[in-house]
């Protein structure tokens, strides 16, 4: 892993300046920025292995950029490490709640902080690599990486989020899944969506799939799986 890029968020000047001299001591590429309006623009151009974001920074804060970063496709796979002063509970809580993958409290050792880092990095590596593998069942090619799906080797046009609730049904084949599972797998908690609003997609998921439309099977009363 080493040689990544790493993007820092952090408006201290010194501590930029020591997270970037002890990540190139061990092989990394750090770039810092001091705003979390230029960590947002940045992220979405250099698309980082990691980023390291401050939580108290200048105009948007870093839990703000951390919720929208999470929140964009285009840097929602993007880890997040949250380096601050602020390490009360609370503090730690909103920082997990607000999409990060580690958080690391002011003062810091540079050993524990690229213990970390290489952590986050490996558990990265792996999730991607899980969600990225082609699903083959029957005929019914899923391409996570290139969102993309066939079916006996034709191509299925799917809007986003029929092509996720696929992905995550066949992510685990026999496996029942109620709606609200459904809907957090696809849109997160708290997204104002009902039960009716799922069996839609569903069907119109089937109708699209054609032939393979029957692998996706209703369990009364609980919700769908994927068959075996």
């Amino acid at each position: 892993m080493a040689g990544e890029h790493i993007l820092i968020v952090e408006d201290e000047a010194d501590i930029s300046e020591l997270l970037e001299y002890n990540l190139e001591r061990n092989d990394y590429d750090p770039q810092s920025v001091a705003t979390g309006e230029e960590g947002l623009i940045q992220a979405r151009e250099a698309q980082p292995a990691l980023v390291i974001l401050d939580l108290m920074l200048p105009g948007l804060s870093g839990l703000e950029v951390c919720r929208r970063l999470k929140a964009d496709t285009q840097t929602a796979r993007i880890p997040v490490i949250m380096l601050t002063a602020k390490g009360e509970e609370e503090d730690v809580i909103a920082g997990f709640e607000a999409g990060a993958d580690d958080y690391v409290t002011k003062p810091f050792r540079p050993k524990v902080l690229l213990a970390r880092v290489r952590a986050v990095l490996r558990r990265g590596s792996a999730k991607r690599s899980r969600e990225d593998a082609i699903l083959d069942l029957d005929g019914l090619e899923i391409h996570p990486g290139r969102h993309e799906v066939r079916v006996d080797g034709a191509a299925v046009d799917l809007t986003r989020t029929e092509f996720r609730i696929l992905q995550f049904l066949a992510s685990r084949p026999g496996w029942v899944f109620t709606r609200s599972q459904i809907v957090r797998s696809v849109h997160g908690d708290d997204y104002p969506v009902t039960g009716r609003s799922v069996d839609v997609q569903v069907a119109a998921l089937r109708r699209k799939l054609g032939p393979a439309g029957h692998q996706i099977q209703t369990v009364r009363g609980v919700g769908y799986k994927m068959g075996e």
